[in-house]
C-alpha cells in the first residue's frame, strides 16, 4: 500500500507526458477489492479516444484522491467485470468502498465534480432494509416522517439486480440530500415486505412519498431516469395508497399463493390427482353398478328356479 502511494506521488510530481494509470487484470483487481478500503477503477479498452479522456481526468485528480482517501486509482483493460457495473461497459469509472461499487455518472470534463462525488461518498448510501426494519425506518404507512424513500426490490439470483448495484448507489449519491434510497431482498430477509407490496418479479422500484407510493414502470434502468422519476416524473405515475402491514393470517394466505405461483408443477400435480380421482370414482361407480346388477340377476335366477321347482312339485 505504502509503495503504491509513494509511486503515485512520484508520477504526479514528475508529471511525465506518458504517465498512465497502473493496469490490473481481473484477478488482481478482485484481490485488491478484497483487501483495500477505497479503490477507484477505470474500466477501459484499447484504441478508445474517450477512454483516454477518462484516464486523463483521473490522473489529474489522483494526487487529491491519494491525499484525502489513500485510495488506489487503477485501470482495468477489456475487463469481463465491466458489464457488472455499467451496461455501456467501457469507459466507466467505478468507486469501490469496502467492495461496494458506485458508478460515476457525471462528465469527466468536470474534474471538480468527479473528485467531489468520490470524496463525498466514502460510505455506501443505499440502506439495506428487511421485514424487521422496513416499517420502523420508512414509516411508509403512517406518513413517512423519516422522509421519502426510493426502494429497489431485488433477488439474490437476479443477474440484472446484481448489475444494478453500482447504478443504484449512484442514484443514492445524487438523491441523498433529498430522500433516502434503499433496497429489499425479496428472496431472503424481505419476503413479507415484498408480498405486502405485491412484488412478484425483480427488480422492482417503488417511491414512497408522504403516505403514497409510486411504481417505477419505465423500461430504462439508467441513473438519470431514476433520479428524474424520484424528483419529478413520479407525478405522472399512478398514485397508490400504502398498504398497512399484513396480519400473520393474511400473509400466510399470500405466502401460499406465492408458493403455488413459484411452483407451477404443484398445480399440474394437483390437476393430475383430481383427474385420477374422478376417473377412479367413475370406475368405482360403474363396477358397483355392475356388481349390483349381477347380484340382482343371480337373485332373480334363484327365484325363478324356486318357483319352477314349486310348480313341478304341485304338478306331481
Amino acid at each position: 500500500m505504502n509503495i503504491y502511494i509513494l509511486y503515485s506521488f512520484i508520477v504526479v510530481a514528475v508529471g511525465g507526458i506518458n504517465a498512465n494509470l497502473e493496469v490490473f487484470n481481473d484477478d488482481e483487481l478482485l484481490n485488491l477489492l478484497n483487501t483495500e478500503k477505497f479503490v477507484v477503477v477505470l474500466f477501459t479498452k484499447k484504441d478508445c479516444p474517450q477512454c483516454e479522456e477518462y484516464e486523463t481526468a483521473l490522473l489529474n485528480i489522483r494526487e487529491d484522491l491519494v491525499d484525502q482517501l489513500n485510495a488506489y486509482v487503477v485501470a482495468c483493460v477489456n475487463s469481463m467485470l465491466a458489464k457488472l457495473y455499467n451496461p455501456n461497459k467501457e469507459p466507466s469509472i467505478v468507486f469501490f468502498r469496502h467492495g461496494v461499487p458506485l458508478l460515476y455518472d457525471g462528465s469527466v470534463k468536470d474534474e471538480d465534480l468527479l473528485l467531489h462525488t468520490i470524496v463525498e461518498n466514502q460510505e455506501p448510501v443505499v440502506r439495506e432494509l428487511s421485514d424487521d426494519t422496513f416499517e420502523h425506518l420508512t414509516q411508509a404507512a403512517s406518513g413517512a416522517t423519516t422522509g421519502d424513500w426510493f426502494v429497489m426490490f431485488y433477488a439474490t439470483n437476479c443477474v440484472e439486480c446484481q448489475r444494478l448495484q453500482a447504478r443504484w448507489e449512484a442514484v443514492g449519491a445524487k438523491l441523498k440530500t433529498r430522500l433516502n434510497t434503499a433496497r429489499v431482498n425479496r428472496q431472503t430477509t424481505g419476503r413479507v415486505t415484498s408480498r405486502r407490496f405485491g412484488v412478484v418479479e425483480t427488480p422492482v422500484f417503488i417511491l414512497f412519498r408522504q403516505g403514497k407510493m409510486y411504481r417505477y414502470n419505465i423500461p430504462k434502468y439508467d441513473v438519470t431516469s431514476f433520479v428524474t422519476f424520484a424528483t419529478d416524473w413520479y407525478k405522472n405515475a399512478r398514485t397508490e395508497n400504502v398498504p398497512v402491514p399484513k396480519t400473520p393470517f393474511d400473509d400466510l394466505t399470500l405466502q401460499i399463493a406465492e408458493y403455488l405461483r413459484e411452483n407451477p408443477w404443484l398445480w399440474k400435480l394437483g390437476s393430475i390427482a383430481v383427474c385420477i380421482g374422478v376417473i377412479a370414482s367413475v370406475i368405482f361407480r360403474l363396477n358397483a353398478g355392475q356388481v349390483a346388477q349381477k347380484k340382482k340377476s343371480v337373485k332373480k335366477d334363484k327365484s325363478d328356479k324356486l318357483e319352477k321347482s314349486d310348480k313341478t312339485k304341485k304338478a306331481k
